[in-house]
């Protein structure tokens, strides 16, 4: 096997030396030269380069698959091997880009699943942390989402379902640190929603009991001593043995209403 693929290799460098003069000035820099090869060896050399981890160039001899053979029957699996290829090479966006490609020419495919669940890898795999802008964060939560709604019974949508709550626990994240950057500056009213919307609309993450208390300093700060006791309730019925409520405890006895 290693010894054919080693002439595959050979006779390519050949053609491309010979049709270099002609080709090289319509090549992008890192372009595959143009090779007309038949798809069997085509696919073969793109999937023994995948194997060596060369995956970059594994996702180009894939793409060159669907480009040279579109009608073949090894064209819509290219398309699928491409994707994957650009993802393994933390190509994110050409790897979205190749997937969504296949979605579009073979919506109904039994690989659509697999198709979508390579998209959400790909955003999932860019988030970063708290600090910095949440877009990618939000995309990946609606790739999961997609994916779970569209075929929910798969083992695809079920590592979905955990990311999805890994991301929301991201996101929220993100509310409170911005949250506690208005605390830190006295923008009391501008923090309470921010960390109203973590009690609101991420209610089942692990930030969840110190928006509640961070919530009861802020509405004591804004002088509305009632809101304060309803936030410092409501975090002693749900979470009753944290640091969170021992603190909201404390300030309300020093501010009784």
């Amino acid at each position: 096997m290693r010894i054919s693929t080693r002439i595959v290799t050979l006779a390519a460098a050949l053609a491309v030396l010979a049709t270099a003069g002609g080709c090289a000035r319509n090549r992008k820099k890192g372009d595959l030269p143009f090779v007309a090869r038949d798809v069997d060896t085509l696919y073969s050399t793109a999937k023994d380069r995948l194997d060596r981890g060369q995956y970059t160039v594994a996702a180009q001899l894939f793409d060159e698959v669907e480009r040279q053979h579109p009608y073949s029957v090894w064209a819509r699996r290219a398309q699928l091997m491409g994707a994957f290829s650009y993802y393994l090479g933390r190509d994110y966006q050409k790897s979205i880009d190749s997937a969504q490609r296949f979605l579009s020419i073979h919506p109904g495919n039994k690989d659509a699943p697999y198709a979508y669940y390579l998209i959400s890898l790909d955003y999932y795999e860019q988030i970063t942390d708290v600090t910095r802008d949440q877009k990618i964060t939000q995309e990946a939560l609606d790739a999961l989402g997609e994916l779970s709604r569209r075929y929910p019974d798969t083992r695809y949508a079920t590592d979905a379902r955990l990311k999805i709550d890994l991301v929301r626990d991201h996101l929220a994240g993100k509310e409170m640190e911005i949250g506690r950057f208005y605390q830190r500056r006295a923008q009391w009213l501008a923090a309470v929603i921010r960390f109203r919307k973590v009690v609101d609309e991420y209610d089942t993450t692990s930030h969840v009991p110190e928006a509640l208390e961070r919530l009861t300093e802020s509405y004591l700060a804004l002088g509305v001593p009632e809101e304060a006791k309803k936030s410092a309730a409501v975090l002693g019925a749900n979470y009753p043995g944290t640091k969170w409520y021992e603190r909201a405890y404390a300030l309300m006895q020093k501010h009784p209403v």
